[in-house]
């Protein structure tokens, strides 16, 4: 522990030093390191390949769930999103040194915000290997320093990405310490990185609910996070039922195993005899099972009863919970209690409507004739993301660049004094 420990400390202090450094260090310079970061990507696509199917042989040999392994796959296409997502945001504006409008004081004095970054970011995931080039992407463009620890599962995907990372760069003549990887899948080193309050401003952890929630009990760096995906699709008596079904099953179906994915549908008492059918056939399609309200099942026979469980799981697989509620207030408060604040759909043609859900609504996001599963960085228009936080303090809802600095006050003056 104590070898693990000084590792850790060693770590934290390559980074603030790095971070430093990052801080001043010109867009050009960061969108230089980017780029080349995704050519690296490219070119190296064989061998990140191979050294993902060492961590996927794993993965089937420990019955891992399928969930899980579709997490952790890279494909082609996924290597070509990551090098796209790299020149993304080598393209974006840079945030660091952004002035907010200044007002000038009575006594002349100007006062305004700049936008900073928030120093070193530990990032703590599980089996997105992907995370590695988003994580070390968005660090990078906003000025900060990244410490990363991927899990086990994925980790010799990580430790390729991250020397792609390094590479890239060494390339533009930044530091190679302003992203490093815990070199060890012990897990005691996520709670020596939570608590490396002398070196880390942030920790952001993407993953299961058993982490964050460990993260939640032991950290003493402040957290960017979310517990769980329990998203809802509520179709309203005024939708468009041809919309509706369009929205529920790509809100479902899109992938299972992301936070966006919609766990719950509801539908208004009205509608229920006509969508529900075309839905329950839609859904059989998909394989997907249903567990349904006593109300509900009167049009879906084959459904499962559900259970107050069903109403608070984020299943991250092909089932679902349906519900039928009387109105919009029935539905606003299903998901006041059993949702967890992430993001929530309504589909309807009343404006009205849609705007009381925006409202009163109190998740991430809230979102109109949309499926839930846009719930990402990328259709955000913020490039790629470093996770999505149901946090209601400095970062909500998909955290790119803008979510990864903190302002600072900049007073301007003539020689004024108090």
């Amino acid at each position: 522990m104590n070898d693990l420990a000084a590792t850790l400390q060693t770590l934290g202090r390559q980074a603030r030093q790095a971070s430093r450094q990052l801080a001043n260090a010109p867009d050009r310079q960061k969108a230089e390191a980017l780029r080349a970061m995704a050519e690296t990507l490219l070119a190296q696509r064989q061998q990140l390949q191979a050294e993902n199917e060492r961590d996927l042989l794993a993965a089937r040999e420990r019955d891992l769930a399928p969930a899980m392994i579709d997490r952790l796959r890279l494909t082609d296409r996924s290597i070509e999103l990551m090098a796209a997502g790299l020149r993304q945001i080598a393209d974006m504006p840079d945030p660091v040194g952004e002035l907010t409008a200044t007002i000038t004081r009575p006594n002349g004095m100007q006062v305004g915000r700049m936008r900073t970054p928030i120093g070193v970011i530990g990032i703590i995931y599980e089996s997105r290997p992907n995370v590695t080039i988003d994580a070390a992407a968005l660090c990078l463009k906003s000025g900060n320093a990244a410490i990363l620890r991927g899990g086990s599962e994925a980790q010799h995907s990580n430790r390729a990405l991250a020397n792609i990372v390094r590479q890239g760069l060494v390339q533009a003549g930044l530091p190679e310490d302003a992203v490093q990887i815990v070199p060890t899948t012990d897990r005691a080193a996520v709670t020596l990185l939570a608590q490396l309050t002398d070196y880390v401003d942030v920790i952001v952890p993407r993953g299961g609910k058993g982490l964050v929630a460990a993260l939640e009990r032991d950290a003493r760096v402040p957290l960017i996070k979310h517990l769980d995906g329990n998203c809802h699709v509520y179709i309203d008596d005024a939708a468009d039922l041809d919309q509706a079904e369009t929205i529920a099953v790509n809100a479902k179906t899109y992938r299972y195993g992301i936070c966006g994915t919609m766990e719950t549908l509801l539908v208004h008492a009205d509608v229920a005899e006509r969508i529900l059918p075309r839905l329950a056939q839609r859904f059989a399609e998909h394989e997907v099972e249903l567990r349904a309200c006593e109300r509900s099942r009167q049009w879906l026979p084959d459904a499962k009863p559900a259970t107050d469980d069903d109403w608070a799981t984020e299943y991250l697989a092909p089932i679902l919970a349906v519900r039928v509620v009387d109105d919009l207030d029935a539905a606003i408060d299903h998901i006041d209690r059993w949702g967890s604040g992430h993001t929530d759909s309504i589909v309807t043609q009343n404006l009205s409507h849609a705007r009381r859900f925006q409202r009163e609504v109190d998740s991430a996001s809230v979102l109109v004739n949309l499926p839930t599963c846009f719930a990402d960085g990328f259709e955000y228009g913020l490039g790629a993301e470093i996770g999505i936080s149901t946090n209601k303090l400095h970062a909500r809802g998909p955290v790119g660049l803008e979510g990864l600095t903190t302002l600072k006050w900049v007073l301007t003056g003539d020689g004024q004094t108090r």
